[in-house]
């Protein structure tokens, strides 16, 4: 694509995704009905991280049970190894992190529709009051804290920034956020033991999500290894058995982690790079994902189960990339 036509597909999808009837527009249109019959054979994997919106999830819940097939982890994860294809539109439901709503809100949810689900933690913050790191990185911003690190920036920005650095220097950097910010992150309610096994006894299978959520691939070695194999300890002791499937925090492969699932004997490992999942041509360690929120629009969700939104998101973002190559920024161009 030269960069012409890139710009003039980036601003397109920018007024489009922007616009308060996009989403009914692309749902109409003869590309969602394209893209709905080309996504009948892949797997949708909804990565969705809290249920903050109860009444758009339970509506999110109502679709899929009209539309799609709802999935095991088990299921995907025998098509994954070779064994019985899934049905036609099979959509499989995960959450990352463990935020408290998928136990209050999410469950009663789920298990009154007998739809299955998959919840990967963060076992170093179960039964603590600790906040996500990422919270208390965009509190501190906003309570004055600073740090030389990084420039500075809007409070997610910098969330964003952090997520480049080292591991080391993330932390470090944190440490100085924490020194200079006029108010300290207030305690964060986190998952207890006690609701992880109500929520595997509900029919949502908890997952590895590391011990600690930082990026694997801006770790050392060692870091590397604490982070899967402690975390898959700690959530067996927690369980009663050991998680079978991964979840890369923030979507960032690493191919020692790899090595350390394939030791542990995890049988799926799931990315967050917003692609429909193809089980039988992908490594079962690096399956695809959608990004998806509770409070995103059963409308948005149906371009999304199509995969027509998330084609158009990677298309705008290859034009944004071809423009920043050509050297010439988008809004110069009319």
């Amino acid at each position: 694509m030269n960069p012409e036509a890139a710009a003039r597909l980036a601003r397109w999808h920018g007024r489009l995704d922007g616009w308060q009837g996009g989403d009914t527009l692309l749902r109409r249109s003869p590309a969602q009905a394209w893209f709905r019959r080309r996504a009948a054979g892949r797997l949708a994997v909804l990565g969705y991280h809290g249920v903050e919106d109860p009444a758009n999830f339970e509506a999110h819940l109502d679709l899929l049970q009209r539309r799609f097939v709802p999935v095991s982890l088990e299921r995907v994860e025998e098509a994954a190894h070779g064994g019985r294809a899934l049905p036609s539109r099979s959509v499989l439901v995960t959450f990352d992190d463990g935020d408290h709503t998928v136990h209050a809100h999410g469950l009663p949810l789920l298990a009154a529709r007998g739809v299955p689900a998959v919840c990967f933690v963060i076992p170093g913050l179960v039964g603590t009051s600790a906040p996500f790191w990422w919270d208390e990185t965009e509190h501190l911003v906003r309570n004055g804290g600073t740090t030389h690190r990084v420039p500075p920036a809007r409070p997610d920005l910098t969330v964003h920034t952090l997520k480049l650095l080292s591991e080391r220097e993330r932390q470090l950097a944190l440490a100085e956020l924490r020194a200079t910010a006029s108010a300290p992150c207030p305690p964060q309610r986190q998952l207890t033991a006690v609701q992880l096994r109500e929520l595997e006894k509900g029919g949502v299978v908890v997952g590895n999500h590391t011990l600690t959520h930082p990026c694997l691939d801006r770790c050392g070695d060692d870091q590397v290894r604490r982070e899967v194999l402690e975390a898959h300890d700690r959530l067996t002791e927690l369980t009663g058995r050991p998680p079978t499937s991964f979840a890369y925090p923030n979507g960032n492969v690493d191919e020692r982690a790899h090595r350390f699932l394939t030791q542990a004997g995890y049988r799926s490992g799931f990315l967050y790079n917003h692609r429909l999942a193809d089980p039988g041509a992908r490594h079962p360690l690096r399956l695809d994902r959608l990004v998806v929120s509770s409070r995103t629009s059963v409308v948005r969700l149906e371009t999304i189960l199509s995969g027509l939104r998330p084609a158009l998101f990677r298309a705008g973002r290859r034009a944004a990339r071809a423009v920043a190559r050509a050297g010439q920024p988008l809004s110069s161009r009319s």
